[in-house]
């Protein structure tokens, strides 16, 4: 094929992807099988195969693009998201430092003239550990705080964002901690808190750890406590929709109004959602008891009070979920049929939490099905509950 032919073909599939219709880029792309093929076109058709969960051919491309153009960092970034959504964690953390590389994540990266932490013992010294991507992130990788610690034999400090500090600070494992923003001691190696996996090479064996590893605030468990005796149990928390600004928003996030078939008319729902979402509790299905605490939730101490004292959290990929996993409470995801890498393959459990429960799509874009599991899991777990 001409050069323009590669272009039109590369140009409609790209518009096919920003569609969400990812066979028909198989399809199109199916001249590749052939051999040869401008390099974009593979990378394109390794994108599509992974939405429609073919992982392994993905797998198979994208090692191979990686072995032959070893610099194309989004390559390798692609590869990393792969290799650890099959539970390779070997090579997928080796693979997921190329992150602080690319165009899009450079704002993520510290300029500090500090060396990262490779994992050696380092004793003596002084080690920043700091977050840097979205908050389900810290609050899953915080477990790794006191490991770290203790492998290092360094003196720790903990830099988190402020809506995360109290919870961080009744957690320990460091010898000092401090807000985002406040000038930092002197110190001689720093680690993002997602680069303690590479450097302590975590593997699947060694999850989840010791759990619960985060608490809730005595004084809000009291507060919630007594805002919420009087609704009749069992308690369900309710979370719908995601951050609208994930890249994979529009997979994981869904409306108040999709999730009618959870309705039951003897369970009081609770409304945990945040951000623009929000507004829709004003209107919940028809059937559905459901406390909007929009207006009331502060902070983060406020959700995990209101985890601990509710039955179950139902929620989709969010960073509730992480922080009722954290907490060892127990929690129903909702999982899109391709989520993200923390979640792996294939399986209903969570490695990293083990109070909660995966609800995954059987196939591209059906939350119909996945909807209709989790109800009937409702009605059974409705009978034992409380």
């Amino acid at each position: 094929m001409s050069d323009v032919a590669w272009q039109a073909m590369l140009d409609q599939g790209n518009a096919l992807m920003k569609a969400d219709r990812p066979a028909e880029v198989v399809a199109l792309l199916e001249p590749l099988r052939a051999g040869g093929g401008p390099y974009p076109l593979w990378r394109l058709l390794a994108l599509a195969l992974r939405q429609l969960g073919r992982h392994e051919e993905t797998r198979a491309i994208q090692l191979q693009l990686v072995e032959r153009n070893p610099g194309d960092l989004d390559m390798r970034f692609d590869l990393a998201e792969t290799l650890l959504l099959l539970g390779d964690f070997a090579r997928g953390w080796r693979e997921y430092r190329f992150r602080y590389r690319l165009e899009q994540t450079r704002s993520i990266e510290r300029k500090v003239q500090q060396a990262r932490w490779d994992g050696r013992p380092i004793p003596g010294v002084t080690l920043l550990l700091h977050d840097e991507q979205g908050f389900g992130d810290s609050l899953q990788f915080l477990r790794l705080v006191a490991p770290a610690r203790q492998q290092s034999e360094a003196r720790v400090v903990l830099e988190v964002k402020p809506e995360l500090l109290p919870l961080a600070q009744r957690m320990g494992g460091f010898d000092q901690i401090l807000c985002r923003g406040a000038l930092p001691p002197p110190f001689d190696r720093h680690c993002e808190l997602m680069s303690l996996p590479l450097a302590l090479q975590l593997q699947l064996s060694a999850l989840p750890g010791p759990i619960p590893y985060l608490s809730a605030d005595p004084a809000r468990l009291a507060h919630w406590r007594q805002r919420l005796q009087g609704l009749p149990r069992p308690w369900v928390a309710l979370v719908w929709a995601g951050s609208p600004g994930h890249s994979n928003d529009r997979h994981r996030s869904l409306a108040l109004a999709d999730l009618a078939p959870l309705a039951r008319p003897d369970i009081s729902f609770i409304a945990l959602q945040k951000g623009p979402a929000a507004a829709q509790a004003a209107t919940p299905p028809a059937g559905m008891s459901l406390l909007a605490l929009d207006a009331e939730i502060d902070d983060f101490d406020d959700t995990a009070a209101i985890l601990m004292l509710a039955d179950l959290l139902i929620s989709v990929d969010s960073s509730p979920v992480h922080l009722a996993g954290a907490l060892g409470r127990p929690a129903w995801v909702l999982l899109p049929f391709v989520p993200d890498w923390r979640w792996l393959t294939d399986r209903e459990d969570s490695p990293w939490y083990p109070s909660l429960r995966l609800f995954r799509q059987p196939a591209h874009n059906d939350w119909p099905t996945a909807l209709a599991t989790l109800a009937q899991a409702l009605d059974e777990w409705r009978c034992t509950a409380c």
